[in-house]
């Protein structure tokens, strides 16, 4: 079973908190885990980052990730207070949960089958603070109802 983004394996889910430090610490007491390292979202000569397809080299974040499967994660992210899609959950919602994300190969190519199908979005897109990859979140809530993060590692 492959759908449209040639995979049905969920990667990733992502919460927004206010205290990436508070936070992390009660998620790592309730699945029974060493507390994770904090990491940035990284350099903007390196991300590139996009917002609303404007460039956005002050929009970042801090992060932790919890493995909690095979091939899942638990993301905590912390907003830095400039606009981002982070930054624009936490101030519409509060904290919870923001998006579900896959690993995808030929983002270019599910962005336009996600618009197609879903008349999803792309709301912000970047690469990794490490430059292995980049990230795509689309605005599916019309016919998703979420949030959804294309993860391409190359």
């Amino acid at each position: 079973m492959a759908g449209i983004l040639g995979t049905s394996t969920l990667a990733q889910v992502g919460f927004i908190v206010r205290d990436l430090e508070v936070s992390k610490k009660k998620w790592a007491e309730f699945l029974g885990c060493p507390v994770p390292p904090s990491v940035d979202g990284g350099r903007y000569e390196v991300t590139g980052t996009t917002v609303e397809g404007q460039p956005a080299p002050d929009a970042n974040c801090l992060m932790a990730f919890f493995t909690v499967g095979e091939h899942i994660q638990i993301e905590l992210i912390q907003p830095n207070g400039v606009k981002s899609t982070w930054q624009d959950f936490l101030d519409e919602h509060g904290e919870g949960i923001h998006h579900l994300a896959f690993n995808v190969k030929d983002t270019d190519g599910k962005i336009k089958a996600l618009e197609d199908f879903a008349g999803a979005k792309v709301v912000q897109r970047g690469k990794y603070g490490s430059g292995t990859g980049e990230y795509t979140y689309l605005d599916a809530h019309g016919q998703l109802k979420c949030m959804l993060e294309l993860l391409e590692n190359y």
